[in-house]
């Protein structure tokens, strides 16, 4: 049937056939040639998302809606794409069009548990006289230096047992870039026989099957908080079909963590070594280091030093990269690292398969916290039977205990598996602080639970802590005092998670902050705290949501009086 158009269809043929450019916002050249120049020569991979975006807000302070646009076009992705990736992490301030970008000084100052008891408040309210126009003061999640609290960063300069006085100092003073840490470098380490193992390994000096039998039988498990079996894990990759990739957790964001941080600013050969060997061993054809964005100084020592050993190497080595993390909790879940390695958000996979079988990149990858590497020479070197021989009450090896609080002496400890929180106080950090008596303690940091000062003689280990509703985690131990009130805790707790929470199920999503509303309230309303605790539980997919609920059932079960009062409400 014939028609009469209003549509002049010549026109409308000449625009399609002139469009040579993707749909959507137009490019700004200047934006561009910013970007071209910011990423140089560098591959326009997919996976390098992050690290470009690092690179932006490096150069300009923030990331504008220009930038997005221009990044986009130059890797071959939409603009969605670039947007929720560079949203989704804490550390990219994103600029939309109209709103003005940050100032040049960001200062964050920790919020979670242990700095929040050190007077993280307080300090906050003395800074709010900065000036506004230069400088911006924010919470942050822990930032990884509980035995300094209250802690907080200028720039990327961590400043420990912060005040005003010593922030200002560092602002006035342009100390905003880390110092780093006298360390162990290479030709010191290999001066005190560092990589003479590895290389026993690769010249067949030591079998595989002798090594991995040495790992089996000193018992040792990852010490990130899983626990998983080292020596079991290095067998089930190496069954997998090549090539083999190898992804390491360093992010170690679990509130009361910084053990990791601890031994890579003192020893990060002994760390590499480790890894290599593992590397060895399972035949792996890339390794993968994400070190999390808050540990600047560690990065800039980890770069060194991995240019070091690249020019002088013991053996042929693997292809390593060293990945930034961006400021996100979550990605210290496994499957949500190799999401942001990846160049993705941080999200959790859901499992099965898991990362041994398909992991980075769709092939089967090799797990690990870096701790458990760093310890892998002294075992090969002193025997499977010095390191399981370790242990009190009938537990095997070492754990270096991460702790903080009220105790006079904190930092990272070296104790037994096995020990007790009640001796970790007495024997390794000088007691509790003068006026403190011992009142509860979290033994696995945020996730792993409370428990009271009449529980301090329970063995700290894994598998332990479980029957009384916690776990040990990474070995992250904040002190509690008389002073101090679990529910408070439970509440700096939760609200941590429901900021962290990935948003990716609901239950997690919905269930920590509404959970962090009912606890900020002086009547907890319990009926509907335990209905969310047992959705969260049941049906979050990763241990974020899983462990959220933990620190409610240790405040109701062990801490009933804190409730007492008329100060809850049953339904």
């Amino acid at each position: 049937m014939a028609t009469n158009s209003i549509i002049d269809t010549s026109r409308l043929a000449g625009k399609r056939a002139g469009r040579n450019a993707p749909k959507g916002r137009a490019v700004d050249a200047r934006a561009l040639e910013a970007v071209r120049a910011l990423l140089g020569d560098a591959p326009r991979r997919r996976d390098l998302l992050i690290e470009f975006l690092h690179r932006i807000q490096d150069a300009h302070g923030s990331i504008s809606a220009a930038h997005v646009v221009a990044l986009a076009q130059e890797m071959r992705l939409s603009m969605t794409e670039v947007y929720e990736v560079a949203t989704f992490y804490h550390h990219f301030d994103v600029v939309k069009e109209g709103e003005s970008a940050p100032p040049p000084i960001t200062v964050r100052v920790c919020e979670t548990l242990s700095c929040r008891m050190a007077g993280a408040d307080e300090l906050r309210t003395a800074l709010a006289g900065l000036d506004a126009g230069a400088v911006r003061v924010i919470g942050a999640p822990c930032i990884g230096r509980c035995e300094h609290a209250p802690a907080a960063v200028v720039g990327r300069n961590p400043i420990d047992a912060a005040s005003a006085e010593k922030i200002a100092a560092a602002i006035e003073a342009g100390r905003i870039e880390p110092v780093l840490p006298a360390y162990v470098e290479l030709d010191a380490y290999r001066g005190a026989g560092g990589y003479r193992t590895l290389k026993a390994c690769v010249e067949g000096e030591r079998s595989v099957e002798a090594v991995i039998a040495e790992l089996e039988n000193s018992a040792l498990r990852g010490l990130g908080g899983a626990g998983f079996a080292a020596g079991r894990k290095w067998r089930i990759v190496r069954a997998e079909k090549a090539p083999r990739m190898m992804a390491v957790n360093i992010d170690e964001g679990e509130p009361g963590t910084f053990k990791d941080r601890y031994y890579l600013e003192r020893d990060p050969h002994r760390f590499l070594e480790g890894m290599l060997i593992a590397a060895w061993a399972v035949e792996i054809e890339s390794i993968y280091v994400y070190l999390r964005d808050e540990y600047a100084a560690c990065r800039a020592l980890l770069t060194r030093e991995l240019d070091a050993l690249a020019r002088d190497p013991p053996c042929p080595l693997p292809r390593i990269e060293l990945r930034r993390g961006a400021g996100a909790y979550i990605c210290g879940e496994e499957s949500a690292m190799i999401e942001s390695i990846e160049g993705k958000r941080g999200m959790p996979r859901l499992r099965p398969p898991y990362v041994a079988q398909v992991g980075l990149f769709g092939r089967p990858t090799l797990e690990h916290n870096m701790e458990t590497l760093y310890w892998v020479r002294d075992i090969l070197e002193k025997g499977a039977t010095w390191f399981a021989s370790q242990g009190r009450r009938e537990r095997k090896g070492l754990r270096s205990f991460s702790v903080s609080g009220r105790v006079v002496k904190p930092g990272v400890h070296l104790a037994p598996a096995g020990i007790s929180v009640r001796e970790l106080i007495d024997e390794y950090c000088g007691g509790m602080l003068p006026g403190h008596e011992f009142y509860a303690y979290l033994p696995g940091g945020a996730s792993g639970g409370i428990l009271p000062a009449s529980l301090g003689d329970v063995a700290l280990d894994f598998d332990t802590l479980q029957p009384h509703g916690c776990f040990i985690g990474s070995a992250a131990v904040i002190i509690l005092s008389q002073h101090d009130r679990a529910r408070d805790a439970a509440l700096n707790l939760m609200q941590f998670f429901a900021d962290e929470s990935c948003g990716q199920c609901t239950p997690c999503r919905v269930g920590t902050e509404k959970a962090a509303g009912l606890m900020a309230k002086p009547r907890w309303d319990l009926a509907l705290l335990n209905d969310l605790s047992q959705a969260m539980a049941d049906a979050s997919i990763c241990g974020l949501g899983q462990a959220a609920p933990n620190p409610i059932a240790c405040v109701l079960k062990y801490f009933p009086h804190e409730l007492d009062g008329g100060e809850q409400v049953n339904r």
